[in-house]
């Protein structure tokens, strides 16, 4: 075996599951060294990783972290201000945060999205299909970028002139940052989206309207009160989680239906099983492979394993879904298989967003299987390339190239 449990993160992108199976045999957890040359602790199978989600010795709080150990991973871009979301805090604050944004994904709410998702989706494929059955066609610049991020725009009331440059700067800030001249380009991109999102809360503080931005400040100024870095941190929050993980789930599962051909015949012949399916594709290729930031407070006992207090802890999502003490052939893509996946979390930090992201995954699987029956891949699948993300907690296809086939009129 050759376990590259130094510089974790640094795999191959395209195919990390093999090294992850072998992870797996060797433990539930293990000792790793992370590309940053940060000290930390790995989770991969099922159980672990689900106890570890829940432990609440497993603190999320980031600046408390780096006050009591300069030794744990900073933060990333862009920057400090921007690190006071429900992610990066512990009860209560995380319990007071996400009380304030939950009511915006709420079932009701979501389930009134439905027919503006199905038109941002028609709108989307209608261009999709302009290209012509035999045009190359980008998939994620088309569709699966365009579909969530427009809709967490409009959650959030970013103005249309604004998405543009808006969606540009967070395509660059989260691109992967291996050497000087990337690492600048992102800042500069971090620069840009900072000072737009600045901007959208200035005008929003003079001219409030019916969006969660509005909504942010307005109870920032009530009782329960956001300070000026819960309100940024908690708006950037909400733009890259709710855009980036769904464009990430619309890419992969694309590719995981077109590798898996009987699946997707008998998902095209009964398409009530959409839900499901979109429920197995989260499992199959996690657009979030592992958690995000936690350290121990505490000395902590995981899967007989033990780990020091203040240690930095990392949980593999995507591998603990591929645990074969918890699924048969979890290698292969089964959309009859019972939905039990860690994608979306587990415990007080799961995604808020998951409705919204479980609506969108819907709408536009179905749509997009409905209106191209003869959709394909245009390059080899050895040509793909997942390099959008960094390795550890983003993971998505930069491009898609397909060939539509024929298109099917709007339902």
């Amino acid at each position: 075996m050759t376990i590259a449990f130094e510089a974790w993160g640094r795999y191959d992108l395209d195919n990390p599951f093999p090294l992850f199976a072998e992870v797996r045999e060797l433990g539930p957890v293990h000792a790793v060294t992370l590309a940053d040359g940060h000290a930390a602790w790995l989770v991969v199978h099922y159980d672990a990783a689900k106890a570890a989600l829940n432990d609440p010795r497993l603190s999320k709080d980031m600046q408390a972290a780096m006050a009591r150990d300069n030794a744990v991973v900073a933060e990333g871009l862009p920057g400090p201000e921007f690190a006071r979301h429900m992610l990066a805090v512990d009860p209560p604050h995380h319990t007071r945060l996400r009380k304030l944004v939950a009511a915006a994904f709420s079932h009701r709410r979501i389930e009134a999205l439905r027919p503006r998702v199905q038109s941002i989706v028609d709108d989307l494929l209608d261009d999709v299909a302009a290209h012509g059955p035999d045009g190359h066609v980008d998939l994620v610049s088309t569709f699966a970028f365009p579909l969530p991020f427009t809709v967490i725009c409009e959650l959030l009331g970013v103005p249309d002139n604004d998405r543009t440059p808006l969606g540009n700067g967070l395509i660059a800030l989260l691109a992967p940052t291996p050497n000087p001249e990337a690492y600048a380009r992102a800042k500069e991109a971090s620069d840009t989206v900072v000072a737009m999102l600045k901007q959208l809360v200035a005008t929003k503080r003079a001219v409030p309207g019916d969006d969660l931005v509005s909504a942010l400040i307005s109870a920032r100024d009530g009782d329960e009160r956001l300070s000026e870095q819960e309100l940024l941190s908690t708006i950037f929050q909400l733009m890259v989680a709710g855009h980036d993980t769904t464009a990430s789930l619309l890419g992969n599962g694309t590719v995981a239906l077109l590798r898996h051909p009987e699946q997707l015949a008998a998902l095209r012949a009964d398409p009530s099983r959409i839900p499901a399916a979109v429920e197995e594709l989260l499992r199959y290729d996690a657009p979030v492979p592992h958690s995000t930031f936690r350290y121990a407070t505490e000395a902590v006992e995981i899967a007989g394993v033990s780990i020091p207090a203040g240690a930095q802890v990392i949980i593999s999502l995507a591998a603990a879904n591929r645990d074969h003490a918890k699924f048969e052939s979890p290698d292969d893509a089964d959309l009859n298989r019972e939905p039990r996946h860690l994608s979306f979390g587990h415990g007080i930090h799961f995604c808020l967003g998951a409705p919204l992201a479980r609506l969108e995954g819907h709408i536009g699987f179905a749509t997009l299987l409905r209106r191209f029956p003869h959709l394909r891949l245009a390059v080899d699948f050895q040509d793909l390339h997942w390099n959008h993300g960094d390795g550890l907690v983003l993971r998505g296809l930069s491009k898609l190239p397909i060939v539509p086939g024929p298109s099917l009129p709007r339902s």
